[in-house]
């Protein structure tokens, strides 16, 4: 290891391990927001059609709901380091056929058809990344990992979409699916340099319990986060903020022309949003004491509800990418407190069940907003769409926190020597 790379894995929770999959994460992210503004300039330019925008981001993303119970379960069962590998190489491929389509100039339909393929391969790598981090990280240092890897999603939300609006600018779109491609390998690259190991594998029994029940895996991890209803209501705000992701990844796109800044405002207006995840990452880091999460919800929905209604009357681009800014530093904060509950609250050995019925759930909420999007443009017009959303924001959100949030017991199970033995 040179001396740099030794520095850099100083400065992480765990050791060179945990280190490569956060590069492995991080890599296969950006491509992801990179390939997507590639995918929707297409997309638009062959149909200019908000609800062929909103079918593809709805494409995109519904295999993760669909499929991801299925991906934390056999993130518990198979060995997670070729789970991982596998899932990227199949990735690669699809991208591969999917530039292919943009240059025979094929029917537009295979573009989300291929996209939804890519997310589906894909829906094992977030539980097994989940479940690999609580065994390579200390229990000490779970917290600050978990920050990392939200941190690592909202940091590609920011260079994805960035690159993505760079290479439009001197390229095509076709390039940009290509270097998704090359990501994936890279980041295959990066797990593959993880020596096998007992952190990497299902906990001890469970690869020869492997006459897979599904059903009962999955009812494993939804008993699981039954048993945590802090994590609920969290999952809960993370649902929210999703709609709202979901419905700017749509129409960024109107907003990014209104305001006269063309597909490449839409990376632009992407890559603010992920900035702001970015800082409030950071700041939620920060919130320890769990008796202070309550207010951190409170304040970040009202930033989030207040900005997005801003977002349709914005004069212009930088007006537009300060609320985006806003509206990602908002978002982010439900889901760093689910990433850090989640491994502090449960078992090991349940933890990529449990995941793999968070995320998804988290993603359904981004579904939903990509399907309504257009409708309500179309119902309301791009400012009073903005304007309906905002004011959903803040009456879910006041529901929400209208209680106090009982997370008393996770302090003292965070505390107990139990969760220190993994039990």
């Amino acid at each position: 290891m040179t001396r740099t790379a030794h520095r850099l894995t100083n400065l992480l929770p765990g050791d060179r391990r945990f280190a490569l999959l956060l590069s492995s994460l991080a890599v296969s992210s950006c491509g992801d927001w990179l390939y997507n503004v590639a995918l929707l300039a297409i997309v638009f330019e062959r149909t200019h059609s908000a609800t062929w925008l909103a079918a593809t981001t709805a494409a995109r993303i519904s295999p993760v709901v669909v499929f991801g119970p299925l991906g934390g379960a056999l993130a518990d069962r198979y060995d997670r380091r070729r789970l991982i590998i596998t899932s990227d190489l199949l990735r690669a491929s699809l991208m591969v056929a999917l530039a292919g389509v943009v240059v025979a100039g094929l029917p537009i339909v295979l573009a989300p058809v291929i996209a939804a393929a890519a997310t589906a391969a894909g829906v094992v790598h977030p539980p097994c990344v989940a479940a690999c981090t609580a065994r390579l990280v200390a229990d000490d240092e779970l917290q600050r990992a978990s920050v990392l890897r939200s941190a690592t999603g909202q940091a590609a939300i920011v260079v994805g979409p960035g690159l993505g609006a760079l290479v439009l600018l001197l390229t095509s779109p076709t390039v940009a699916i290509a270097l998704n491609a090359l990501t994936f390998l890279a980041s295959a690259a990066a797990v593959t340099a993880i020596a096998p190991g007992e952190a990497l594998r299902p906990p001890a029994g469970e690869a020869d319990a492997l006459r897979i029940h599904l059903l009962a895996d999955m009812r494993a991890g939804a008993q699981a986060l039954r048993g945590a209803p802090a994590t609920i209501r969290l999952v809960a705000v993370d649902v929210i903020c999703s709609v709202v992701a979901g419905i700017l990844t749509v129409t960024f796109v109107l907003v990014a022309r209104r305001v006269g800044a063309g597909n490449s405002g839409y990376g632009l207006l992407f890559g603010a949003f992920g900035a702001g995840g970015l800082i409030g990452a950071a700041v939620t880091a920060r919130i320890e004491a769990t008796a202070h999460w309550r207010r951190a919800i409170a304040v970040a929905l009202l930033v989030v509800g207040g900005a997005v209604a801003g977002l349709g009357v914005a004069p212009g681009l930088f007006a537009a990418l300060l609320l985006a800014l806003l509206v990602g530093g908002g978002s982010i904060v439900g889901e760093v407190l689910v990433e850090t509950a989640l491994p502090r609250l449960l078992d090991p050995d349940v933890l990529g069940r449990a995941y793999g019925l968070a995320f998804p759930a988290a993603l359904l909420g981004i579904v939903a907003g990509s399907l309504i999007a257009g409708p309500l443009v179309g119902l309301l017009g791009i400012g009073g769409a903005f304007g309906a959303v905002g004011v959903y924001v803040l009456l879910a959100g006041g529901l929400l926190v209208n209680r106090p949030l009982e997370v008393t017991s996770l302090a003292r199970i965070a505390e107990s020597p139990a969760l220190e033995r993994g039990h």
